[in-house]
């Protein structure tokens, strides 16, 4: 996904709170319980997230893969860093994912099209197990999240204009919401601006693509 440059730091802003949920039980986080837990999923309420209550006249079309891989040790993240030269979204973490093209069947295709272009992943290696409420950013995205498992062994080749790295996070981390801290900003224009981060590392994984992890993390609780 490309998103404006930012204005500020998220990684110097001061954790507001923390989510401080429980962790998401280990027998959740398997492929089969993930297979069950969508095909007939209970109800839930998405999180309110202050970045996707302020819909635009005209919002861009756009899908993210959500890609869970199936290690030996357990579930991964699949994520990206960006490039740093992009004029959009440079350096920051984000899901396999772009916005809707004609030639797209559907937001499921248009995910699939974009990890290829993106980061290689042939579409024969991703099982779609379903999707994740969409996501509206504040700067003008309609996201639809198409979550995949992904099963070894595969191989992935980065888009050296895009993507500087690839890499995966144990699912286990990001689904703790002791993890989750909540930062904000006051916006130049007016009012302030609320979001998510959930580093891990080296990795700073904060705003929209935090965002959509959070309602995983809602939606696996349930």
């Amino acid at each position: 996904m490309h998103l404006p440059k930012l204005s500020f730091d998220p990684e110097q802003l001061p954790i507001e709170s923390v989510g401080g949920e429980a962790p998401v039980e280990a027998a959740r986080l398997t492929a089969g319980w993930l297979r069950g837990h969508f095909a007939a999923p209970p109800a839930w309420q998405p999180e309110a997230l202050d970045e996707s209550v302020g819909r635009r006249p005209v919002m861009i079309a756009a899908s993210v893969l959500i890609p869970l891989v199936a290690r030996p040790d357990g579930l991964t993240m699949l994520l990206t860093r960006r490039t740093d030269h992009l004029n959009h979204h440079a350096g920051q973490i984000s899901f396999p994912g772009g916005r809707a093209e004609q030639v797209d069947l559907s937001p499921v295709d248009t995910a699939l099209r974009e990890a290829r272009e993106e980061i290689g992943l042939e579409r024969h290696h991703v099982e779609i197990i379903g999707q994740l409420p969409d996501y509206l950013t504040g700067t003008g995205y309609h996201i639809t999240p198409v979550v995949g498992l992904l099963m070894p062994p595969f191989e992935l080749v980065a888009d050296p204009g895009e993507v500087a790295e690839i890499f995966e996070v144990p699912l286990a981390h990001l689904m703790n919401g002791a993890h989750h801290q909540r930062l904000s900003i006051d916006l130049p224009a007016g009012g302030r601006r609320s979001f998510y981060a959930m580093p891990y590392g080296r990795y700073f994984i904060w705003g929209a693509t935090a965002g959509m992890l959070r309602n995983l993390f809602h939606f696996l609780r349930v």
